[in-house]
Parts: structure tokens; C-alpha cells; sequence
């Protein structure tokens, strides 16, 4: 059975306990009686790790570069304050390994930390990176294999560079433009609800008919596009779409897989920069449309691709508003019962029998108890009226359909997995249902309350951006 958590939570145990908040950040704004010129700027880098590097899902080391892995993103300034966008070709992004990329970024560009907002693709053929989690590895007589600190570290310099190189590139832009486009037969709900009560779990790929025949469920079925433009020709155009991005794993090679053959198709046929984000799906996969072949692949491309393409043509412009970035922060703290205690964690991790992603993901679970005690930092842009939510995890569908109703005078697009190491963020009913996603989370189910605040703190940022 294919299960995305094979790597970190496939040891451990459902169970309850932890309490969280949000509390109101900082706000910037960028306005004025005589508002500042507006900039862009964009990079591209590929951060695909070296040869031999163990790749997510299966621990192998990586055979095959089928596709480059990138990093893409948009570097915005105005009034001499820059902010930054971007979206990593790996699975996650975990701990101080995140806050690396955010900072490599934030010194490239010349701005602070929490002015960046980066957030994994999270295809599963690329590499779980947590460098904090390997160092403990490191320190076992006889490890499982894992990704080296040095194969993670190098392909942040290199994002480095290119962001850096990015900034003497900085154009102006005076409108931003806003669509959506319906996506159909891509996404399905990945909990199905079973006729003896039970929840039925419909992985990436799946060949069981009574998931496959079941309806999709609830998802958001809109890819939503931003596109900075001057005078009616567009820079750059992202993109923001739910569902688990990939259609197959488990093998030696890098892929950017159907999403990202869906982008950089478009900016072939454009000729304008691209950059995909995926939402919030965390219970959300193309498992119903997705046996697992070749031609499925193509097929889950070709229907993006057509949604894309809608939205680009659904396309509006406005004068560009002034650039508003709010923060806020978040504080989830580690689960304590069975499963999930230190010392759990710590014995997964030194089982020597253990599978190779029972290992690490004990590695990864200990790792983030290390972090737990300390709020991350969550953003949100502001331009007019669009907000962009920069939002942590793997969060469910839930909370990107409340963040959009929550505010629907706006245009909102979510953006999730950013710092993964808490791992799943579900709806306390989930708990109450079963299923896969709350038996593997590392918080508890008041985390729903604490992410909700969190989502209604950053989107009240967009009413003081625009004073």
C-alpha cells in the first residue's frame, strides 16, 4: 500500500494531546499620499541534490534526474522593502532546514526573514529535507540511509545565487491580475467515507474501485492565478492549486511530476515566468483519477494544464495597490502519548531492524519535538484586493475553503507547505471519524482553532495594508 507518511510518521501511534495559539503579528505596509514605484523580479534555480542522495519515498539513493527539480519564485520591492514568494520542487521542507532556504533568500535580496515566504511543491519524488532530524542520524553506530547535510545545503547556496543575481533585474510593474479556471478530474477527497463507517483512504494512486468509484468528495476544484504585469503585458503568473502533486513514488528518480510538467508547459506556450503552489492537501490527492500508469500521469498533466490556462484567460487587471505583508505566529506544540514521546521517537529511530522510513521518521519526529516550544512564523501579501496566505504543513482542504469565505470581498489564494515539521493540521471532526491523517499528525485537535485564528489574523492584516 503506497502511504505518504512512510518516511516520518509511519511508526507512530494516533493518540491525543496538544494545545496551541496564534497570536496577532506585525503588519507592513507600503502606502501614502504619494505611494512608492512597485518592482518585480524573478528566479529560477535548480536545487535537485546530488547522485546517490537518498530520495522520498524510498530511501533509495537518487538513480535518475527525470526532471530537474527548481525552485521559482518573485522578489517584490517597494519603498526600498522587499518581500519574496517561493515555491521549492522538493516533498518538505522541515525546522531549521526551512528557516535555512528563508534566510539564504531573505540575505540574497537584502531584506528580513520574515519577509520570505517558502513553500515545497511536495512532490514525493524528492527529497525530505531535514537537516536537523539527519544529524541525529548521524550519530548512530549504524544509520538507515538519509539525505547528508551537504546535499540540502548546496542547492540553498545555489538558490542563493540566483536570487541575488535576480535583484539587478528588478522591473516595474503597475497591475495585478486575477482568474480562476475549473479543474476537472484531477483532485479527490483522499478520506472516503465507507458504508460500514469507516474511513477509506485513497492514496496518489489507487486501484481499489470502491475508492476509485466513490465521489471526489469535498476539495476545491479552482486553480486561482495572480499575474504582475506592465500595461497589460504580464511578468509572472502564479499559480495556486490543491491536491497531493504527484502521481507515482517510490523509485530512484527526481520528478517534478504532473504539476510541474503542467508549468513549465505553460511557460513554454506563454512565454511568461510561471510558478505553481500547492494548497492546502493535506486530505487531498488524484488518487481517483490515478491508477498509476504513464498515460493516467499525462492525462492528470493535460487537465491541469487546461485549468491554467482557463484562469489565465479568465484573467482581470487592476492598478496594482500597495504592497501590504502581514505576520503572524503560530505555536503548535509536540504531542506526548504513546508513539510520540521522546523516548518513541528516540527507539524508532536506533531500531537497527526498523524499516528505512521507521528510522528516519522517528529522526524526524524527535527533530521536531525540538522545535515545537517556539512559534513559526506565518505571512500573508496584501496587493489591492488580493491576499496571498503563506501557510505551514499539511493542512486539510478545510482551512483553505474557510480562509476563502472567510474573506470573500477578496481574491485569497493559499499557499501551504511551508515548514512541514508538524506535519498534518486536521479539523478536530477528523479525530473523531479515524482515518489515516489524524493518526499521524503530531498535534492535537484544538490545532484547528490555532490555525483559524492564525488564518483570520493575517487576513485582517489586509484591511490595515490598504490604510
Amino acid at each position: 500500500m503506497q502511504n505518504r507518511d512512510v518516511s516520518r510518521r509511519s511508526f507512530l501511534m494516533s493518540g491525543a494531546g496538544l494545545a496551541l495559539g496564534a497570536a496577532m503579528g506585525g503588519c507592513q505596509t507600503l502606502g501614502g499620499k504619494a505611494s512608492p514605484a512597485k518592482r518585480i523580479a524573478v528566479f529560477t534555480c535548480d536545487v535537485t541534490p546530488p547522485l546517490g542522495t537518498p530520495i522520498y519515498s524510498s530511501y533509495k539513493g537518487l538513480a535518475k534526474v527525470e526532471t530537474p527539480l527548481l525552485a521559482k519564485g518573485i522578489i517584490l520591492e517597494q519603498g526600498g522593502r522587499r518581500f519574496v514568494l517561493c515555491a521549492v520542487d522538493y516533498c518538505e521542507l522541515c525546522n531549521s532546514t526551512h528557516t535555512l532556504f528563508q534566510q539564504k533568500l531573505a540575505d540574497a535580496v537584502g531584506t528580513d526573514i520574515a519577509n520570505v515566504a517558502v513553500q515545497t511543491v511536495h512532490q514525493h519524488t524528492a527529497p525530505m529535507a531535514d537537516t536537523d532530524a539527519s544529524r541525529f542520524l548521524e550519530q548512530l553506530p549504524s544509520p538507515p540511509p538519509f539525505p547528508a547535510t551537504s546535499s540540502i545545503t548546496g542547492p540553498a547556496e545555489r538558490l542563493w545565487a540566483a536570487a541575488a543575481k535576480a535583484v539587478a533585474t528588478l522591473t516595474p510593474f503597475n497591475q495585478v491580475g486575477t482568474g480562476q479556471g475549473k479543474v476537472e478530474r484531477v483532485a479527490s477527497n483522499r478520506r472516503v467515507h465507507l458504508e460500514d463507517g469507516s474511513i477509506g483512504v485513497r492514496y496518489s494512486s489507487c486501484k481499489d474501485p470502491k475508492l476509485t468509484e466513490a465521489p471526489e468528495g469535498l476539495i476545491d476544484p479552482f486553480v486561482k492565478t495572480i499575474t504582475f504585469a506592465q500595461d497589460g503585458k504580464p511578468i509572472a503568473r502564479l499559480h495556486y492549486y490543491a491536491t497531493h502533486p504527484q502521481s507515482f513514488y517510490g523509485d530512484p528518480r527526481a520528478s517534478y511530476d504532473f504539476v510541474g510538467m503542467a508549468r513549465e508547459a505553460l511557460q513554454e506556450r506563454e512565454g511568461v515566468f510561471q510558478v505553481y503552489f500547492t494548497g492546502c492537501s493535506g486530505d487531498i490527492t488524484a488518487g481517483k483519477y490515478n491508477p498509476g500508469t504513464p498515460e493516467s500521469r499525462q492525462g492528470l498533466c493535460e487537465r491541469l494544464l487546461k485549468g491554467m490556462e482557463a484562469s489565465v484567460a479568465a484573467t482581470q487587471y487592476e492598478k496594482a495597490g500597495d504592497i501590504g505583508w502581514t505576520t503572524v505566529p503560530l505555536l503548535l506544540k509536540a504531542r506526548e502519548d504513546k508513539g510520540f514521546t521522546e523516548e518513541d521517537c528516540r527507539a524508532a529511530m536506533a531500531n537497527d531492524k526498523a524499516a528505512d522510513s521507521v528510522r528516519n521518521g522517528g529522526a524526524m519526529g524527535l527533530a521536531w519535538r525540538q522545535h515545537a516550544a517556539q512559534p513559526i512564523t506565518l505571512s500573508a501579501l496584501h496587493l489591492g484586493d488580493v491576499s496571498v496566505l503563506n501557510l505551514p504543513g499539511e493542512a486539510m482542504i478545510a482551512f483553505q475553503l474557510y480562509a476563502q469565505q472567510t474573506a470573500a470581498d477578496r481574491f485569497v489564494a493559499v499557499a501551504a507547505y511551508g515548514d512541514c515539521a508538524m506535519g498534518y493540521i486536521c479539523l478536530r471532526s477528523a479525530y473523531a471519524e479515524g482515518g489515516y491523517e489524524p493518526t499521524a499528525t503530531s498535534v492535537m485537535p484544538d490545532s484547528e482553532d490555532a490555525l483559524k485564528a492564525a488564518i483570520n489574523a493575517l487576513l485582517a492584516g489586509a484591511a490595515r495594508a490598504g490604510r
